[in-house]
């Protein structure tokens, strides 16, 4: 059945004659299709779901082959709806005339009349996201539903969100894509507008995502980049004007609280080999800054990369002279103890699995993760391959996966830093210098580039990067 012009969603019911009066839910099967609207979208809503009618006045909804919901769905669902509501016996006949010539004398029914508020809630919440907000454009009642906060707060414990990647120029425009791996598409998503410019620093966690201006480091906002809620933090104690700023998130999944984490690395004045490197921590609960760690650095600087893992904050350093074996350095502090007394290059000093030309840290399910360029032996900053390592035991890299040299030739000229980050099972790697963006699977052990991103580079030394996060509607700063 077509219906091009039709802006109604009709259910086309084919009725199984067999009947067994003497069962319950398997009375009378029943498959629906919906038939294509103008919005293209709504037909895929509830396509070839199964009703099983009652004869005690109910029937049992479930999706059966649905291709929309089958990379989602992990485990069979349904839900029992008594029909002793009038509004559903709003049952009408359509006659059309088939390819074959045949009329189609189908019973059709509305399925606005067919699905209460509750049912239709539960099911669109396992929805991409970005098909939900295509779904609040097919009607007034579709809209309501899916901005209602019960459904907001229903879609988190049902619908599991592959994370983004947001996309930017070196421009100061203040918008990017995202590309959403579920959909394999891109999104023009434009950042909330106290965000000026794409060029700030950077950090996400569970759907939150954290600003810093690049200027005075004054300015920190925690954003949710799809429902554009934001909120400025109070400007960080003794943070103007230094020379390396590493930033970090980290969001509690059930409480929604954080913690925001600023490393300030700053050079002691005429004297390359110290740096004065502090740690700052804002809590969300009692919105106050403190700095736990105040310290001075000799041979080691701080940078601009760092994550919150389990509670314990990683950032990565770096070397001021060629007496050390490698140019890197990883340093973990304890967010919950809060240890002082010892200095951080003695307690939580880590050494890297081998000589890096950068290294990109991400929390991947509780586990710290490092994606780092393979350096020479005998040049460390010329790049020979793309490793990612696992940190075990908080002291021992564990090697889970290199890129193989046919995406590593893929990115063309590769500099020796790139651009990757990650979250849940998925690793986002991109050169500074292409749009092109690799996705590997941890779990599936999968390398794949993903499609094409829209953004073109439009003079030589126009440069591109990026972050990942998880797109989530129910959480807000």
């Amino acid at each position: 059945m077509s219906l091009k012009e039709d802006t109604t969603t009709t259910v086309v019911v084919h009725h199984n004659n067999d009947k067994d009066e003497g069962s319950r839910s398997e009375t009378s099967m029943t498959y629906l299709s919906v038939t294509p609207m103008p919005f293209q979208f709504a037909h895929l809503f509830v396509y070839n779901f199964a009703f099983s009618w009652s004869k005690f006045g109910g029937f049992f909804v479930y999706p059966l082959e649905a291709y929309l919901f089958s990379p989602i769905l992990k485990y069979p669902f349904g839900f029992w709806y008594s029909n002793r509501n009038p509004r559903i016996l709003n049952v009408h006949k359509v006659s059309e005339v088939t390819d074959e010539g045949n009329k189609d004398n189908s019973p059709v029914l509305r399925v606005d009349l067919i699905l209460p508020d509750d049912l239709l809630e539960r099911i669109l919440a396992y929805l991409p996201i970005a098909s939900i907000f295509r779904v609040g454009c097919v009607c007034k009642r579709w809209h309501e539903i899916v901005s209602s906060r019960r459904f907001l707060w229903n879609v988190s414990p049902i619908s599991s969100q592959k994370p983004w990647y947001f996309m930017f120029t070196s421009s100061d425009d203040p918008f990017g894509y995202a590309y959403d791996p579920v959909l394999r598409k891109w999104y023009e998503i434009e950042l909330p507008y106290m965000v000026k410019t794409s060029r700030w620093f950077i950090a996400s966690s569970s759907g939150l995502v954290c600003f810093m201006d690049n200027d005075t480091r004054s300015e920190l906002y925690v954003c949710n980049l799809i429902t554009k809620c934001c909120f400025r933090l109070h400007e960080p104690p003794n943070l103007r004007f230094c020379d390396y700023s590493a930033l970090a998130i980290s969001v509690d999944r059930v409480s929604t609280n954080y913690e925001v984490t600023v490393v300030k690395s700053r050079q002691v004045p005429d004297n390359y080999f110290q740096w004065d490197l502090s740690i700052h921590v804002y809590d969300s609960v009692s919105m106050t800054w403190t700095t736990p760690v105040s310290e001075m650095l000799t041979g080691w600087r701080g940078g601009d990369e760092s994550v919150i893992c389990n509670g314990v904050l990683y950032f990565i350093i770096y070397s001021t002279g060629s007496f050390q074996e490698h140019r890197h350095g990883l340093v973990c502090y304890d967010l919950s103890g809060r240890v002082s007394g010892r200095s951080l290059l003695t307690r939580g000093f880590v050494s890297v699995p081998c000589s890096l030309t950068c290294g990109r840290l991400m929390n991947l399910k509780g586990e710290l993760v490092m994606v780092g360029g393979i350096g020479k032996q005998d040049r460390q900053d010329i790049i020979t391959g793309i490793g990612i390592w696992v940190l075990e035991n908080g002291k021992e890299w564990k090697e889970v996966g290199r890129m193989p040299h046919r995406f590593f030739q893929g990115f063309g000229e590769l500099d020796d830093v790139f651009a990757s980050s990650g979250t849940d099972d998925l690793i986002y790697i991109q050169s500074y210098g292409a749009p092109a963006l690799l996705v590997f699977d941890l779990r599936k052990n999968q390398w794949k580039w993903s499609q094409k991103c829209p953004v073109t580079k439009r003079f030589p030394l126009q440069l591109f990067s990026g972050f990942c996060f998880e797109p989530r509607l129910e959480i807000s700063p």
